[in-house]
């Protein structure tokens, strides 16, 4: 198959890897997985930053001078846990890092990463995230195929800010907007995301192959009759308080006469730190807070009991890798966790009182051993056969995609102002188009374009849209 017939896969993300952040991680394994049968052409799409904008979101003071220095970075991070080569490309979009929202959010019009010859396919990882102040060409234009995959449930944690209901209310209504406007296919992590037309719900996350190989040890240590499990209760996560942390320390402050014995180690670093640790200090319990670390790090392998009271995440990338380390997980009987109940690992609970019961029945015994079947439900192969049939993917060809692509341009250049999807991607477009009206929905100032430094690191012209340029040659 010639490069012209193949496929070409652009994955657009909101982070990436040194921030060990589920959009960093899981769309570059996804990128990895779909290129490596060599049936496809995959581009990853991650933001760049300026050295002043990497210092606010990049853990150990880790900067990139160049994005060919960046590249290199991610390269060398996923070498070192995969075992095939790397046969993917990688292109950077200027994006700025918006404190408040402790998000990266695109400047300017990043579907220009891609040349207009080589848009295909596009997949855009957090779509409502990426379009809420896309201000260029129409997504569902450019590309044959657009498909986003809900990563966040946004209206959670807005409806935990100040007046957090009347956000979540107008928020919800701007995500069906631009959602609708730019993605034909939408598929949903899990059913805790808003709902959107044409969606399906399906979890096409896998776990680094590292939590796997982890998870095959303590499997022979069990056959051998060894003790793998040495220590009891862990949480590992951003130690914000949306992120598990304020639910995991009510249960242990309302039930600590229950669990009299209970120790749990809390490993994270984030913007809530102190006043986590100033609660922890408060509680009878033995509590003990230290710095993040990379899950697969050997401090945790010992560990048999994961406890994840949280409920804002979409599918915890975290909870999966406990699970296929061998560990038992102590987690909310939430929706966000229907993907988990399928492993005789994962417990869950549906108050106070089954967290206590959850929680001391599996320090008192040992953990299943995962089947074959089991591990391989939770690796990056079967999550990209799950991506593949739930975006369609296998059902669209390259010259059907480029038949249906010429439909779209045609139907577009006639009925602009009779094509009620249209009409409300010209209205989205004139109102991302204002610095004044961009602000007021909550866009960084200075994001319409590219300034000099972005345009220097990049190659790009000047307040010109520069195409084919986004590349680091």
């Amino acid at each position: 198959m010639t490069k012209q017939q193949q496929q070409h896969i652009a994955i657009f993300t909101t982070a990436s890897i040194p921030w060990l952040t589920g959009t960093a991680v899981n769309p570059l394994f996804r990128a990895a997985y779909l290129a490596n049968d060599g049936e496809r052409r995959v581009t990853l799409v991650i933001p760049w930053l300026t050295v002043k904008h990497q210092k606010l979101v990049y853990p150990n003071s880790i900067t990139f001078s160049s994005p060919s220095e960046h590249e290199a970075y991610v390269r060398h991070w996923l070498e070192d846990r995969v075992s095939f080569p790397l046969g993917f490309e990688i292109r950077f979009y200027p994006g700025k890092f918006a404190t408040d929202k402790r998000s990266i959010l695109p400047v300017g019009d990043i579907s220009d990463a891609i040349p207009d010859e080589e848009a295909d396919i596009a997949v855009l990882e957090e779509p409502e995230h990426l379009t809420w102040f896309h201000h260029g060409k129409k997504w569902k234009t450019k590309f044959n195929y657009v498909i986003g995959i809900v990563h966040t449930n946004y209206l959670e944690y807005v409806k935990r800010e100040k007046q957090g209901r009347v956000k979540a209310f107008l928020l919800k209504y701007l995500n069906s907007w631009v959602v609708g406007i730019y993605c034909h296919k939408v598929i949903r992590l899990s059913a805790a995301t808003q709902e959107y037309p044409k969606s399906i719900v399906c979890n096409v996350h896998g776990v680094n192959p590292k939590f796997l190989e982890i998870g095959l040890r303590k499997l022979e240590q069990q056959k051998l009759q060894e003790q793998p499990f040495t220590k009891g209760a862990y949480y590992i996560g951003k130690m914000v308080w949306s992120k598990g942390y304020k639910e995991l320390l009510k249960l242990l402050e309302k039930h600590q006469k229950e669990l009299p014995e209970l120790e749990v180690d809390l490993y994270g670093d984030g913007e809530d730190s102190e006043e986590i640790k100033a609660a922890v200090r408060k509680l009878e319990l033995t509590v003990n807070v230290y710095p993040g670390r990379d899950h697969a790090d050997s401090l945790f392998h010992n560990y048999k009991v994961f406890l994840n009271p949280s409920t804002t995440d979409v599918v915890c990338t975290t909870t999966a890798e406990a699970l296929a380390m061998g560990k038992i997980v102590v987690c909310a009987n939430h929706i966000s966790n229907e993907f988990f109940k399928q492993f005789p690992n994962c417990r869950t609970y549906d108050d106070g009182k089954g967290f206590v019961r959850a929680t001391v029945k599996a320090l008192g015994e040992q953990p299943s051993q995962l089947t074959e079947q089991q591990r391989h439900e939770l690796s990056w192969e079967a999550a990209t056969q799950r991506f593949i049939k739930a975006s369609d993917l296998s059902r669209l060809s390259r010259a059907e995609s480029n038949l249906s692509k010429k439909s779209v341009f045609a139907s577009s250049s006639i009925s602009m102002g009779k094509n009620l999807e249209d009409m409300s991607a010209y209205i989205h477009f004139l109102a991302s188009g204002f610095e004044a009206s961009r602000t007021a929905f909550g866009a960084i100032p200075g994001s319409l374009q590219p300034d000099e430094e972005l345009c220097r690191d990049l190659g790009l012209s000047l307040n010109t849209s520069s195409r084919n340029t986004l590349k680091e040659d």
